[in-house]
Protein backbone atom coordinates (compact mmCIF):
# COMPACT_ATOMS: atom_id res chain seq x y z
CA UNK A 1 0.00 0.00 0.00
CA UNK A 2 1.06 3.44 -0.69
CA UNK A 3 1.47 5.65 2.18
CA UNK A 4 1.15 9.32 0.65
CA UNK A 5 1.86 10.75 4.22
CA UNK A 6 -1.58 12.59 3.90
CA UNK A 7 -1.39 13.68 8.13
CA UNK A 8 1.35 16.38 6.47
CA UNK A 9 -1.17 19.11 5.38
CA UNK A 10 -3.79 17.51 7.82
CA UNK A 11 -5.26 20.06 10.68
CA UNK A 12 -6.30 18.06 13.14
CA UNK A 13 -9.05 18.52 15.90
CA UNK A 14 -9.24 16.88 18.88
CA UNK A 15 -12.88 15.51 20.16
CA UNK A 16 -13.36 14.29 23.50
CA UNK A 17 -16.70 12.75 23.08
CA UNK A 18 -18.29 12.58 26.79
CA UNK A 19 -17.77 16.75 26.48
CA UNK A 20 -18.43 17.55 22.94
CA UNK A 21 -22.06 17.29 21.94
CA UNK A 22 -24.82 15.73 23.72
CA UNK A 23 -28.17 14.64 21.36
CA UNK A 24 -30.51 12.41 23.96
CA UNK A 25 -30.23 14.79 27.12
CA UNK A 26 -28.76 12.61 29.17
CA UNK A 27 -26.01 14.89 29.94
CA UNK A 28 -23.19 12.96 28.09
CA UNK A 29 -22.17 13.93 24.74
CA UNK A 30 -22.01 11.19 22.22
CA UNK A 31 -21.70 10.24 18.49
CA UNK A 32 -24.94 11.63 17.44
CA UNK A 33 -23.88 14.52 19.09
CA UNK A 34 -20.76 14.67 17.10
CA UNK A 35 -22.67 13.96 13.92
CA UNK A 36 -24.66 16.92 14.30
CA UNK A 37 -21.21 18.93 14.47
CA UNK A 38 -19.92 17.91 11.27
CA UNK A 39 -20.54 20.75 9.01
CA UNK A 40 -19.09 22.70 11.32
CA UNK A 41 -15.71 21.19 11.44
CA UNK A 42 -16.18 21.49 8.15
CA UNK A 43 -16.78 24.97 8.05
CA UNK A 44 -13.71 25.22 10.63
CA UNK A 45 -11.38 23.84 7.84
CA UNK A 46 -10.73 20.43 9.71
CA UNK A 47 -8.89 17.56 7.71
CA UNK A 48 -9.11 15.41 10.39
CA UNK A 49 -10.55 14.50 13.39
CA UNK A 50 -8.64 12.70 16.66
CA UNK A 51 -11.21 11.08 18.50
CA UNK A 52 -10.53 9.81 22.45
CA UNK A 53 -12.02 6.64 23.18
CA UNK A 54 -15.14 5.32 22.30
CA UNK A 55 -15.15 1.82 22.83
CA UNK A 56 -17.27 -0.14 25.38
CA UNK A 57 -15.40 0.81 29.26
CA UNK A 58 -16.77 1.01 32.80
CA UNK A 59 -15.48 4.86 32.94
CA UNK A 60 -12.67 4.67 35.90
CA UNK A 61 -10.70 6.70 33.55
CA UNK A 62 -13.11 8.36 31.07
CA UNK A 63 -12.70 5.46 28.25
CA UNK A 64 -9.02 4.54 28.25
CA UNK A 65 -10.05 1.77 30.38
CA UNK A 66 -11.54 0.00 27.38
CA UNK A 67 -13.78 -3.64 28.16
CA UNK A 68 -14.39 -4.25 24.46
CA UNK A 69 -12.03 -2.83 21.58
CA UNK A 70 -14.92 -3.94 18.99
CA UNK A 71 -17.88 -2.17 20.16
CA UNK A 72 -18.84 1.41 21.50
CA UNK A 73 -19.67 2.41 24.68
CA UNK A 74 -23.46 2.33 25.31
CA UNK A 75 -23.39 5.97 26.32
CA UNK A 76 -22.06 7.17 22.99
CA UNK A 77 -24.31 5.34 20.74
CA UNK A 78 -23.83 2.07 18.90
CA UNK A 79 -21.40 0.97 16.02
CA UNK A 80 -24.01 1.91 13.33
CA UNK A 81 -23.82 5.32 14.97
CA UNK A 82 -20.43 5.50 14.38
CA UNK A 83 -20.78 3.71 10.81
CA UNK A 84 -22.90 7.09 9.95
CA UNK A 85 -20.45 9.54 11.88
CA UNK A 86 -17.49 8.36 9.74
CA UNK A 87 -19.31 8.35 6.66
CA UNK A 88 -20.26 11.80 7.28
CA UNK A 89 -17.28 12.92 7.98
CA UNK A 90 -15.45 10.57 4.56
CA UNK A 91 -18.15 12.77 2.77
CA UNK A 92 -16.94 16.26 4.16
CA UNK A 93 -12.93 15.61 3.15
CA UNK A 94 -13.00 14.60 7.15
CA UNK A 95 -10.58 12.06 8.00
CA UNK A 96 -10.77 9.58 11.46
CA UNK A 97 -8.07 8.89 13.95
CA UNK A 98 -9.20 6.53 16.73
CA UNK A 99 -7.57 6.36 20.25
CA UNK A 100 -5.39 2.92 20.25
CA UNK A 101 -5.05 2.75 24.39
CA UNK A 102 -2.99 -1.09 24.28
CA UNK A 103 -0.94 -0.65 26.78
CA UNK A 104 -3.44 -2.09 29.35
CA UNK A 105 -7.37 -3.01 29.15
CA UNK A 106 -10.11 -2.41 31.90
CA UNK A 107 -9.91 -5.05 34.27
CA UNK A 108 -13.44 -5.99 33.34
CA UNK A 109 -11.88 -7.11 29.99
CA UNK A 110 -12.80 -10.50 28.91
CA UNK A 111 -9.12 -11.39 29.01
CA UNK A 112 -8.62 -10.51 32.27
CA UNK A 113 -11.72 -11.74 33.93
CA UNK A 114 -9.98 -15.14 32.14
CA UNK A 115 -6.43 -14.13 33.64
CA UNK A 116 -7.51 -13.31 36.91
CA UNK A 117 -9.59 -16.65 37.34
CA UNK A 118 -6.64 -19.30 37.77
CA UNK A 119 -2.64 -19.60 36.98
CA UNK A 120 -3.33 -21.95 34.21
CA UNK A 121 -5.72 -19.71 32.61
CA UNK A 122 -4.79 -19.89 28.38
CA UNK A 123 -4.94 -16.24 29.11
CA UNK A 124 -2.62 -15.68 32.25
CA UNK A 125 -0.01 -14.82 30.40
CA UNK A 126 -1.69 -11.90 28.78
CA UNK A 127 -1.00 -9.86 31.51
CA UNK A 128 1.93 -9.21 33.99
CA UNK A 129 1.67 -11.46 36.97
CA UNK A 130 4.15 -11.77 39.66
CA UNK A 131 4.51 -12.89 43.36
CA UNK A 132 4.84 -10.79 46.21
CA UNK A 133 7.63 -10.09 48.19
CA UNK A 134 7.89 -10.83 52.27
CA UNK A 135 7.56 -13.38 54.40
CA UNK A 136 3.50 -13.38 53.69
CA UNK A 137 3.63 -12.43 49.97
CA UNK A 138 1.65 -9.40 50.35
CA UNK A 139 4.62 -6.87 49.69
CA UNK A 140 4.58 -5.70 46.04
CA UNK A 141 7.43 -7.55 43.28
CA UNK A 142 8.75 -4.23 43.07
CA UNK A 143 8.78 -0.02 43.89
CA UNK A 144 7.29 0.99 40.50
CA UNK A 145 5.02 3.67 41.09
CA UNK A 146 1.52 4.40 39.13
CA UNK A 147 1.10 7.38 37.43
CA UNK A 148 -2.01 7.97 38.98
CA UNK A 149 -0.78 7.52 42.62
CA UNK A 150 0.34 5.26 44.60
CA UNK A 151 2.19 1.46 43.97
CA UNK A 152 1.58 0.16 40.27
CA UNK A 153 1.12 -3.35 41.59
CA UNK A 154 -2.19 -5.00 42.57
CA UNK A 155 -3.14 -8.14 45.14
CA UNK A 156 -5.68 -10.55 43.71
CA UNK A 157 -6.89 -12.94 46.30
CA UNK A 158 -8.34 -15.27 43.87
CA UNK A 159 -4.54 -16.67 42.71
CA UNK A 160 -2.62 -15.01 45.18
CA UNK A 161 -0.16 -13.24 43.23
CA UNK A 162 -0.29 -8.89 41.98
CA UNK A 163 -0.71 -7.54 38.57
CA UNK A 164 0.77 -4.58 36.93
CA UNK A 165 -0.46 -1.69 36.40
CA UNK A 166 1.41 1.29 35.54
CA UNK A 167 -2.55 3.86 35.52
CA UNK A 168 -5.29 3.06 37.74
CA UNK A 169 -5.54 -0.47 39.53
CA UNK A 170 -8.77 -1.10 37.22
CA UNK A 171 -5.89 -0.75 34.36
CA UNK A 172 -3.95 -3.56 34.03
CA UNK A 173 -1.04 -3.79 32.01
CA UNK A 174 -0.46 -5.94 29.21
CA UNK A 175 1.97 -7.94 28.48
CA UNK A 176 3.12 -7.29 25.52
CA UNK A 177 6.28 -10.09 25.57
CA UNK A 178 3.23 -12.66 24.28
CA UNK A 179 3.33 -13.08 20.79
CA UNK A 180 -0.78 -13.61 20.74
CA UNK A 181 -1.38 -10.34 22.92
CA UNK A 182 0.79 -8.21 19.71
CA UNK A 183 -1.30 -10.75 16.82
CA UNK A 184 -4.50 -9.20 19.62
CA UNK A 185 -3.43 -5.46 18.80
CA UNK A 186 -2.34 -6.29 15.30
CA UNK A 187 -6.46 -7.25 15.14
CA UNK A 188 -7.48 -5.28 16.53
CA UNK A 189 -6.11 -2.48 13.96
CA UNK A 190 -7.24 -3.87 11.31
CA UNK A 191 -10.88 -5.07 12.08
CA UNK A 192 -11.19 -0.97 12.18
CA UNK A 193 -9.11 -0.14 9.18
CA UNK A 194 -11.59 -2.07 7.58
CA UNK A 195 -14.20 -0.39 8.51
CA UNK A 196 -12.40 2.90 7.27
CA UNK A 197 -10.75 4.03 10.20
CA UNK A 198 -7.72 6.69 8.58
CA UNK A 199 -4.99 6.22 11.60
CA UNK A 200 -4.33 6.04 15.44
CA UNK A 201 -3.24 7.98 18.00
CA UNK A 202 -1.61 5.55 19.98
CA UNK A 203 -2.02 6.20 24.14
CA UNK A 204 0.80 5.55 26.37
CA UNK A 205 2.47 3.31 23.50
CA UNK A 206 6.09 3.89 24.95
CA UNK A 207 5.09 1.69 27.83
CA UNK A 208 4.81 -1.47 26.38
CA UNK A 209 8.29 -3.28 26.85
CA UNK A 210 9.14 -3.91 30.15
CA UNK A 211 12.77 -5.03 31.70
CA UNK A 212 13.02 -8.47 31.92
CA UNK A 213 12.90 -9.57 35.63
CA UNK A 214 11.27 -6.05 36.79
CA UNK A 215 13.59 -4.87 38.60
CA UNK A 216 13.39 -1.94 41.31
CA UNK A 217 13.52 1.54 39.79
CA UNK A 218 15.43 4.47 41.05
CA UNK A 219 14.33 7.10 43.79
CA UNK A 220 12.00 9.40 41.92
CA UNK A 221 9.98 12.01 44.60
CA UNK A 222 6.71 11.26 42.00
CA UNK A 223 7.28 8.19 39.97
CA UNK A 224 9.67 5.17 40.32
CA UNK A 225 10.37 2.90 37.41
CA UNK A 226 10.16 5.02 34.32
CA UNK A 227 13.64 3.87 33.00
CA UNK A 228 12.78 0.65 33.13
CA UNK A 229 9.64 0.98 30.37
CA UNK A 230 9.62 4.27 28.94
CA UNK A 231 10.94 2.68 25.18
CA UNK A 232 11.92 -0.73 26.79
CA UNK A 233 13.92 -3.07 25.18
CA UNK A 234 11.75 -4.81 22.86
CA UNK A 235 9.78 -1.43 22.01
CA UNK A 236 11.09 -1.05 18.54
CA UNK A 237 10.85 -4.39 17.52
CA UNK A 238 7.12 -4.94 18.80
CA UNK A 239 6.70 -1.38 17.05
CA UNK A 240 7.77 -2.50 13.74
CA UNK A 241 5.96 -5.77 14.31
CA UNK A 242 2.82 -3.98 14.25
CA UNK A 243 3.76 -1.94 11.77
CA UNK A 244 4.42 -5.22 9.22
CA UNK A 245 0.95 -6.98 10.47
CA UNK A 246 -1.66 -3.40 10.45
CA UNK A 247 -0.38 -0.27 9.60
CA UNK A 248 2.13 -0.47 6.53
CA UNK A 249 -1.48 -2.59 4.70
CA UNK A 250 -3.41 1.00 4.84
CA UNK A 251 -2.45 4.63 3.49
CA UNK A 252 -2.75 5.41 7.39
CA UNK A 253 -0.60 7.88 9.84
CA UNK A 254 0.21 6.50 13.51
CA UNK A 255 1.00 9.03 16.48
CA UNK A 256 2.24 8.16 19.34
CA UNK A 257 1.78 9.59 23.49
CA UNK A 258 5.63 9.94 24.23
CA UNK A 259 5.09 10.95 27.80
CA UNK A 260 9.22 11.75 29.35
CA UNK A 261 10.35 11.32 24.92
CA UNK A 262 13.38 13.92 24.51
CA UNK A 263 14.56 15.30 21.45
CA UNK A 264 17.10 12.97 21.56
CA UNK A 265 15.13 9.80 21.42
CA UNK A 266 12.80 11.18 18.31
CA UNK A 267 14.46 10.20 15.46
CA UNK A 268 14.78 6.70 16.77
CA UNK A 269 10.78 6.27 17.08
CA UNK A 270 9.40 8.76 14.16
CA UNK A 271 12.22 8.51 11.37
CA UNK A 272 10.46 7.27 8.06
CA UNK A 273 13.25 4.36 7.35
CA UNK A 274 12.27 3.09 10.19
CA UNK A 275 8.56 1.91 9.55
CA UNK A 276 7.33 2.23 13.08
CA UNK A 277 5.07 5.24 14.34
CA UNK A 278 4.77 8.50 12.22
CA UNK A 279 4.22 10.98 14.33
CA UNK A 280 4.76 11.59 18.08
CA UNK A 281 3.44 14.04 20.80
CA UNK A 282 6.46 15.30 22.95
CA UNK A 283 5.21 16.74 26.37
CA UNK A 284 8.39 18.77 26.99
CA UNK A 285 7.13 22.00 25.98
CA UNK A 286 4.17 21.38 28.13
CA UNK A 287 5.98 20.94 30.61
CA UNK A 288 8.41 23.86 30.85
CA UNK A 289 6.03 25.64 33.20
CA UNK A 290 5.83 22.94 35.66
CA UNK A 291 8.09 21.34 38.58
CA UNK A 292 8.51 16.92 37.86
CA UNK A 293 5.36 17.41 35.45
CA UNK A 294 2.99 18.33 37.93
CA UNK A 295 3.74 21.45 40.37
CA UNK A 296 2.99 25.20 38.19
CA UNK A 297 6.33 27.46 37.77
CA UNK A 298 6.20 30.54 36.37
CA UNK A 299 5.87 30.17 32.73
CA UNK A 300 9.20 31.56 30.91
CA UNK A 301 9.01 32.15 27.47
CA UNK A 302 12.69 31.42 26.52
CA UNK A 303 11.95 27.91 27.97
CA UNK A 304 9.43 27.03 25.82
CA UNK A 305 11.18 28.44 22.85
CA UNK A 306 14.24 26.18 23.49
CA UNK A 307 12.18 23.49 23.64
CA UNK A 308 10.10 24.08 20.38
CA UNK A 309 12.97 25.16 17.67
CA UNK A 310 14.86 22.47 19.14
CA UNK A 311 11.77 19.93 17.97
CA UNK A 312 11.66 21.98 14.73
CA UNK A 313 15.40 20.91 13.81
CA UNK A 314 14.45 17.25 13.51
CA UNK A 315 15.40 16.00 9.65
CA UNK A 316 12.47 16.30 6.89
CA UNK A 317 12.04 12.30 7.20
CA UNK A 318 10.37 12.48 11.05
CA UNK A 319 7.86 14.88 11.79
CA UNK A 320 6.40 17.15 14.13
CA UNK A 321 2.82 16.98 16.39
CA UNK A 322 2.40 20.65 16.83
CA UNK A 323 0.03 21.51 20.04
CA UNK A 324 -0.93 22.91 23.23
CA UNK A 325 -3.71 21.36 24.84
CA UNK A 326 -5.57 18.34 25.29
CA UNK A 327 -7.65 16.51 27.43
CA UNK A 328 -4.67 15.74 29.54
CA UNK A 329 -3.35 19.43 30.30
CA UNK A 330 -5.34 22.74 31.41
CA UNK A 331 -6.18 25.32 28.88
CA UNK A 332 -3.76 28.20 27.41
CA UNK A 333 -5.67 30.39 28.80
CA UNK A 334 -4.40 31.58 31.41
CA UNK A 335 -1.40 29.10 31.35
CA UNK A 336 0.33 31.35 28.55
CA UNK A 337 -1.80 35.18 28.84
CA UNK A 338 -4.03 36.82 30.86
CA UNK A 339 -7.79 36.30 30.36
CA UNK A 340 -8.11 39.33 29.69
CA UNK A 341 -6.58 39.43 26.70
CA UNK A 342 -8.53 36.26 25.63
CA UNK A 343 -9.02 37.35 22.10
CA UNK A 344 -5.24 38.71 21.53
CA UNK A 345 -4.09 35.50 23.62
CA UNK A 346 -5.35 32.95 21.33
CA UNK A 347 -5.36 34.54 18.25
CA UNK A 348 -1.40 34.72 19.24
CA UNK A 349 -0.84 31.52 20.32
CA UNK A 350 -2.47 30.15 16.68
CA UNK A 351 -0.27 32.23 14.74
CA UNK A 352 3.16 30.67 16.60
CA UNK A 353 1.77 27.59 16.54
CA UNK A 354 0.58 26.68 13.30
CA UNK A 355 3.67 28.33 11.25
CA UNK A 356 5.98 25.85 12.56
CA UNK A 357 6.54 22.70 10.78
CA UNK A 358 4.12 19.91 11.79
CA UNK A 359 0.62 18.49 12.32
CA UNK A 360 -1.35 21.29 14.08
CA UNK A 361 -3.80 19.67 16.49
CA UNK A 362 -7.46 22.18 17.76
CA UNK A 363 -8.20 20.71 21.14
CA UNK A 364 -12.03 21.32 21.07
CA UNK A 365 -13.09 24.52 22.77
CA UNK A 366 -9.27 26.02 21.64
CA UNK A 367 -10.58 27.70 18.62
CA UNK A 368 -13.12 29.97 20.78
CA UNK A 369 -10.85 30.29 23.70
CA UNK A 370 -12.38 28.17 26.46
CA UNK A 371 -10.13 28.43 29.61
CA UNK A 372 -9.66 26.54 32.82
CA UNK A 373 -12.80 26.40 35.01
CA UNK A 374 -12.54 28.25 38.86
CA UNK A 375 -12.92 26.98 41.58
CA UNK A 376 -13.95 23.21 41.70
CA UNK A 377 -14.31 21.30 44.76
CA UNK A 378 -13.43 17.75 45.74
CA UNK A 379 -17.39 16.76 44.89
CA UNK A 380 -16.94 18.45 41.82
CA UNK A 381 -13.34 16.54 40.38
CA UNK A 382 -14.17 14.05 37.73
CA UNK A 383 -10.84 13.27 37.29
CA UNK A 384 -9.22 9.96 38.38
CA UNK A 385 -5.46 11.52 38.62
CA UNK A 386 -7.20 14.95 40.31
CA UNK A 387 -9.28 13.24 43.11
CA UNK A 388 -6.19 10.43 43.86
CA UNK A 389 -3.86 13.21 44.59
CA UNK A 390 -6.72 15.23 46.69
CA UNK A 391 -7.42 12.15 48.36
CA UNK A 392 -3.68 11.52 48.93
CA UNK A 393 -2.79 14.77 50.39
CA UNK A 394 -5.87 14.93 52.94
CA UNK A 395 -4.63 11.45 53.85
CA UNK A 396 -1.02 12.22 54.18
CA UNK A 397 -0.71 15.72 55.48
CA UNK A 398 -3.87 17.98 55.55
CA UNK A 399 -2.10 20.95 55.81
CA UNK A 400 -0.86 20.60 51.95
CA UNK A 401 -4.25 20.34 50.54
CA UNK A 402 -5.03 24.28 50.01
CA UNK A 403 -1.54 23.91 47.90
CA UNK A 404 -3.34 20.87 46.01
CA UNK A 405 -6.11 22.83 45.12
CA UNK A 406 -4.17 25.44 44.15
CA UNK A 407 -2.28 23.06 41.98
CA UNK A 408 -5.32 21.46 40.64
CA UNK A 409 -6.73 24.62 39.42
CA UNK A 410 -3.94 25.29 37.20
CA UNK A 411 -3.09 22.02 36.05
CA UNK A 412 -5.90 19.41 36.63
CA UNK A 413 -6.99 17.40 33.25
CA UNK A 414 -10.56 18.45 34.76
CA UNK A 415 -9.90 21.75 32.97
CA UNK A 416 -9.67 20.26 29.49
CA UNK A 417 -12.64 18.14 29.90
CA UNK A 418 -15.77 20.81 30.76
CA UNK A 419 -18.54 20.56 28.55
CA UNK A 420 -18.16 22.39 25.15
CA UNK A 421 -19.73 25.60 24.81
CA UNK A 422 -21.57 26.27 21.88
CA UNK A 423 -24.00 28.89 22.91
CA UNK A 424 -25.42 31.04 25.56
CA UNK A 425 -28.33 29.01 26.44
CA UNK A 426 -28.74 26.53 29.27
CA UNK A 427 -25.37 24.42 29.86
CA UNK A 428 -23.84 26.02 27.19
CA UNK A 429 -26.03 24.56 24.54
CA UNK A 430 -24.23 20.94 24.75
CA UNK A 431 -26.82 19.41 26.76
CA UNK A 432 -30.88 19.56 27.71
CA UNK A 433 -30.06 17.61 31.11
CA UNK A 434 -27.79 17.95 33.72
CA UNK A 435 -24.60 17.21 32.00
CA UNK A 436 -21.56 14.94 33.67
CA UNK A 437 -19.25 17.71 34.42
CA UNK A 438 -19.72 21.52 35.56
CA UNK A 439 -19.72 23.96 32.77
CA UNK A 440 -17.44 26.71 32.96
CA UNK A 441 -19.88 29.68 34.12
CA UNK A 442 -18.29 32.22 32.05
CA UNK A 443 -19.71 30.37 28.79
CA UNK A 444 -22.59 33.22 28.62
CA UNK A 445 -19.62 35.56 26.69
CA UNK A 446 -17.56 32.35 25.55
CA UNK A 447 -19.34 30.35 22.99
CA UNK A 448 -19.66 29.29 19.06
CA UNK A 449 -22.82 30.79 18.49
CA UNK A 450 -21.08 34.54 19.69
CA UNK A 451 -18.28 33.61 17.56
CA UNK A 452 -19.69 33.04 14.86
CA UNK A 453 -21.69 35.86 14.38
CA UNK A 454 -18.36 38.45 15.01
CA UNK A 455 -16.18 38.89 12.09
CA UNK A 456 -13.14 39.63 14.34
CA UNK A 457 -13.85 36.53 16.78
CA UNK A 458 -11.57 34.16 17.56
CA UNK A 459 -13.30 31.45 16.21
CA UNK A 460 -12.95 33.60 12.44
CA UNK A 461 -9.38 33.91 12.68
CA UNK A 462 -8.57 30.08 13.38
CA UNK A 463 -10.79 29.51 10.10
CA UNK A 464 -8.52 32.24 8.42
CA UNK A 465 -5.00 30.61 10.02
CA UNK A 466 -6.33 27.19 8.78
CA UNK A 467 -6.75 28.34 5.21
CA UNK A 468 -2.93 30.06 5.00
CA UNK A 469 -1.59 26.84 6.20
CA UNK A 470 -3.37 24.73 3.71
CA UNK A 471 -1.09 23.95 1.09
CA UNK A 472 0.88 26.18 2.40
CA UNK A 473 4.46 24.70 1.26
CA UNK A 474 6.57 27.03 3.01
CA UNK A 475 5.33 25.78 6.00
CA UNK A 476 5.28 21.93 5.50
CA UNK A 477 8.63 21.96 3.63
CA UNK A 478 10.23 25.19 4.81
CA UNK A 479 13.60 25.76 7.38
CA UNK A 480 12.99 26.83 10.85
CA UNK A 481 15.48 30.21 11.85
CA UNK A 482 14.50 31.46 15.01
CA UNK A 483 15.15 34.94 16.25
CA UNK A 484 15.69 36.73 19.85
CA UNK A 485 16.04 33.24 21.91
CA UNK A 486 16.82 34.71 24.65
CA UNK A 487 14.02 37.00 24.81
CA UNK A 488 11.00 36.18 27.39
CA UNK A 489 8.68 38.68 25.53
CA UNK A 490 8.72 38.12 21.68
CA UNK A 491 8.64 34.92 19.93
CA UNK A 492 10.06 35.43 16.28
CA UNK A 493 10.66 33.39 13.40
CA UNK A 494 11.40 32.71 9.75
CA UNK A 495 10.10 29.99 7.94
CA UNK A 496 11.96 29.35 4.10
CA UNK A 497 11.72 27.03 1.26
CA UNK A 498 13.21 27.83 -2.17
CA UNK A 499 13.64 31.72 -1.69
CA UNK A 500 10.23 32.34 -0.47
CA UNK A 501 9.77 32.74 3.59
CA UNK A 502 7.33 33.78 6.00
CA UNK A 503 7.84 36.19 9.26
CA UNK A 504 6.19 35.38 12.69
CA UNK A 505 6.01 37.41 15.56
CA UNK A 506 3.72 36.75 18.62
CA UNK A 507 4.53 38.91 22.09
CA UNK A 508 3.36 36.88 25.06
CA UNK A 509 3.04 40.23 27.35
CA UNK A 510 0.49 42.08 28.64
CA UNK A 511 2.29 45.20 28.26
CA UNK A 512 4.03 47.18 25.08
CA UNK A 513 6.86 45.61 23.97
CA UNK A 514 9.48 47.27 21.54
CA UNK A 515 10.01 45.18 18.41
CA UNK A 516 13.08 45.55 16.16
CA UNK A 517 14.19 43.69 12.88
CA UNK A 518 16.86 41.05 13.82
CA UNK A 519 20.16 42.77 12.96
CA UNK A 520 21.34 42.47 9.42
CA UNK A 521 17.62 41.14 7.72
CA UNK A 522 16.56 42.89 4.78
CA UNK A 523 14.08 41.77 2.10
CA UNK A 524 12.54 43.37 -1.36
CA UNK A 525 8.70 43.66 0.04
CA UNK A 526 6.99 42.39 2.99
CA UNK A 527 3.27 41.68 2.42
CA UNK A 528 0.86 41.69 5.66
CA UNK A 529 -0.94 38.17 5.41
CA UNK A 530 -2.49 37.97 8.90
CA UNK A 531 -2.47 39.52 12.01
CA UNK A 532 -4.14 39.72 15.35
CA UNK A 533 -5.08 43.28 15.49
CA UNK A 534 -7.23 45.23 12.70
CA UNK A 535 -5.21 48.12 12.54
CA UNK A 536 -1.63 46.07 11.88
CA UNK A 537 0.53 48.19 9.29
CA UNK A 538 0.67 46.76 5.49
CA UNK A 539 4.18 46.46 5.81
CA UNK A 540 7.00 45.14 8.11
CA UNK A 541 9.06 47.30 10.04
CA UNK A 542 10.01 48.22 13.81
CA UNK A 543 6.93 49.08 16.13
CA UNK A 544 6.00 48.70 19.41
CA UNK A 545 3.74 45.49 20.18
CA UNK A 546 0.61 46.14 21.85
CA UNK A 547 -0.26 43.32 24.35
CA UNK A 548 -0.17 39.62 22.69
CA UNK A 549 0.28 41.22 19.20
CA UNK A 550 0.92 38.92 16.51
CA UNK A 551 1.23 39.03 12.97
CA UNK A 552 2.54 37.05 10.03
CA UNK A 553 4.07 38.64 6.72
CA UNK A 554 5.02 37.09 3.52
CA UNK A 555 8.62 38.19 2.32
CA UNK A 556 10.44 38.38 -0.85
Amino acid sequence: MERTRWYKDAVMYQIYPRSFCDSNGDGIGDIRGIISKLDYLQDLGITCVWLSPCYKSPNDDNGYDISNYRDIMDEFGTLDDWQEMIDGMHKRGIKLVMDLVVNHTSDEHAWFKQSRSSKDNPYRDYYVWRKGRGKDGKKPPNNWSSRFSGSAWEYDETTGEFYLHLFSKKQPDLNWDNPKVRQEVADICNYWFEKGVDGFRCDVIIYISKKEGLPDGKFNPILCGDEHFVIGPHYHEYIHELYEKSWSHYDCMTVGEGQGIKRKDAESMVDESREELDAIFTFEHQESDAFLTVVPRPFKLSRLKKILNNWQQLPDTCWNSLFLENHDYSRSIPRFGKPEYRKQVAKMLAVVMQCQKGTPYVYQGQEIGMSNIEGLDRSQYKDIVSINVYDLAKKIFPPLIPVVKWALRKRARDNARTPMQWSAEPNAGFTSGEPWMMVNPNYTAVNVAEQQADPDSILNFYKKMIAFRKGNEIIRYGTFVEYFPKSNKIFCYERNYNGKRIFVVGSFSDKPVAFRLPEGYTFFSATLALANYPDTPATLSARTLRPYEAFIYEVE
